[in-house]
């Protein structure tokens, strides 16, 4: 059957639709992002929220970004399986939300970019170098404190502490790090530290009651197995009056005394915008690892209250937050 011109016409012009249709969605190329974190609590669930907020800002959101996340629920063998997972579907950038995650997904690749999230100290987890620009696949944001202002924290809330007891996972490199520096800042501030060791989530309540009668308070990093298992923690303060000092402001909504810490959601949202760089062209070789500078101070009355602590009327008013 003969087709008339204006059959021909539309026919064409199908046609040229049809080869337009893919140069038009290049100009809203879809981008690939893979987020993953060792274990889920308030401060780590932050960060991933503040990474899509970054790229939901920076107008990746809906058809033209591919999000995935997995998490480890704190299992090492778990976090290195989603490590490869996640490589083999070669996303634009992979989000590696506290060091053991991340030590799982830069061992996994040397090409993939990866940006760290939730780390102390990625020079001693061997994530990079140094604190310099990486000249690898990987860049990413520290939330490394300066321990001598938590301790001075400490010395705020008790001011006569001696004892500074910590329960911490011996098989993580954030929480090794903070127990070696502590042993060599406590004493020059007149304190020592004493150590509980915790390896997995389950042992952070008879770790932290192991350190009953001998240290005047209890100081907590931010080790992803205590902060998901921190209400066992608070059940020990509470029954035998032992002050909780946190370094994570969401633990002190928790139960926690106090903790002078960073906003995790921030924080989120500083490594959502180095992905947003590398989903723009840049090499994550080529951005220097960064840190996250700003500290608030939380401060929680009623838990003070239940530990035994009487509250400077001082320290209440230069917090930022105080819990009822």
């Amino acid at each position: 059957m003969l087709k008339s011109p204006l059959t021909k016409w539309l026919s064409l012009g199908a046609f040229a639709l049809t080869l337009a249709t893919p140069f038009a969605a290049g100009a809203a190329e879809q981008k690939s992002v893979a987020a993953t974190a060792i274990v889920e609590h308030p401060s780590l669930d932050s960060v991933r929220d503040g990474v899509r907020a970054a790229l939901e800002q920076a107008g990746y959101s809906g058809d033209n970004l591919k999000w995935q996340y997995q998490t480890a629920q704190g299992n090492t063998a778990t976090a290195a399986q989603i490590a490869r997972k996640f490589v083999g579907d070669r996303p634009d950038a992979i989000v590696a939300i506290a060091t053991p995650s991340a030590q799982a997904v830069v061992a996994s690749t040397k090409s993939v970019p990866v940006v760290f999230a939730a780390v102390t100290d990625p020079v001693a987890a061997q994530l990079v170098r140094n604190w310099e620009p990486s000249g690898t696949n990987v860049t990413g944001v520290s939330d490394e404190l300066e321990l001598d202002r938590q301790m001075e924290l400490v010395k705020r809330v008790i001011p006569d502490a001696k004892r500074v007891g910590m329960v911490y996972n011996p098989g993580e490199a954030n929480s090794v790090v903070v127990v070696e520096r502590l042993r060599e800042l406590l004493p020059e501030m007149g304190m020592t530290l004493v150590e509980a060791a915790a390896p997995r989530s389950v042992d952070v309540g008879s770790a932290a009651r192991s350190l009953v009668g001998k240290v005047d308070v209890i100081y907590t990093n931010t080790d992803n197995n205590v902060v998901s298992a921190y209400e066992s923690l608070v059940k020990v303060g509470m029954d035998t009056k032992t002050p909780l000092i946190a370094s994570d402001t969401d633990s002190v909504k928790r139960g926690a005394i106090a903790a002078l810490g960073i906003d995790y959601y921030q924080h989120g949202i500083q490594a959502g915008e180095l992905v947003v760089r590398l989903l723009k062209g840049e090499e994550p070789g080529s951005i220097a690892p960064q840190k996250t500078a700003e500290l608030s101070l939380s401060i929680n009355r009623s838990a003070a209250a239940a530990q035994g602590v009487t509250l400077s009327q001082e320290l209440i008013d230069s917090a930022a937050e105080v819990i009822e």
